[in-house]
């Protein structure tokens, strides 16, 4: 059954979804919905002309931090240290980026206007991050997620230039771990990920876990930095 998602902040429970993960249609982006649809594992997925939908799969997409896998190529690339990696210091940048740039095999972009402006509130109100790869002056790839207590929903990344976004999500990951989130939601598979350690686990788990996550705040709302004389390596 698909779900009227009604003007009040509510979502019907996930596991009433259809086969195909769409559990409802409507409401809005308000920063306050989407978080809640995070905490209860539900996100926002539509393109441009379409409604609002809303999605919890089954089963669901996730890396464990402690289980990153890098490629003997990528670690070599990291120890060259070709770009400079940031936090939070251009993520509407990272954002329009992500909507923009094209991707080998995808068509559009689920990265609406709609989506940005939301995803930009949430970063204003410091729950949304962007971990970002600088060339000088110049954004050449990144990463924006949302930490959601204790773990982290990652969204989308780009890339200009090599390994600029593959770098940039190893010292994200690397950096939560350290700071002890437990988990990153990659929602749904891709060879990209899965190259990284990301794993299919139930619905069930997947929501037992974010359950037993969500009852910390690991990092309080704001802008984030690296702890000092971090390194991924």
């Amino acid at each position: 059954m698909i779900f009227q998602i009604p003007e009040v902040h509510i979502f019907p429970s996930p596991e009433l979804a259809e086969p195909n993960g769409l559990l409802g249609i409507g409401g809005d982006l308000h920063p306050d919905r989407v978080l809640l649809a995070l905490r209860e594992g539900i996100f926002p997925w539509y393109s441009n002309g379409q409604p609002i939908l809303w999605f919890s799969p089954d089963p669901r997409y996730v890396l464990m931090p402690d289980r990153l896998h890098i490629s003997k190529s990528l670690a070599k690339s990291i120890r060259k240290n070709p770009y400079e990696i940031k936090i939070d210091t251009d993520f509407v940048q990272v954002i329009e980026q992500c909507a923009t740039v094209s991707r080998t095999g995808q068509k559009g972009t689920w990265i609406t206007d709609e989506m940005i402006r939301a995803y930009c509130s949430l970063f204003e109100q410091g729950h949304a991050h962007s971990f970002e790869a600088w060339d000088s002056d110049r954004l050449v790839g990144g990463l924006y997620c949302v930490s959601v207590g204790g773990y982290i929903d990652g969204e989308s990344m780009f890339a200009l230039e090599p390994d600029a976004s593959k770098i940039a999500f190893v010292w994200m990951v690397r950096q939560v771990q350290l700071w002890g989130y437990e988990l990153i939601d990659c929602q749904v598979h891709t060879q990209h990920l899965e190259r990284f350690g990301a794993e299919h686990i139930s619905r069930q788990a997947y929501i037992q876990l974010i359950r037993r996550l969500g009852q910390s705040e690991i990092k309080q709302a704001g802008p984030w930095a690296f702890d000092e004389d971090f390194w991924p390596l």
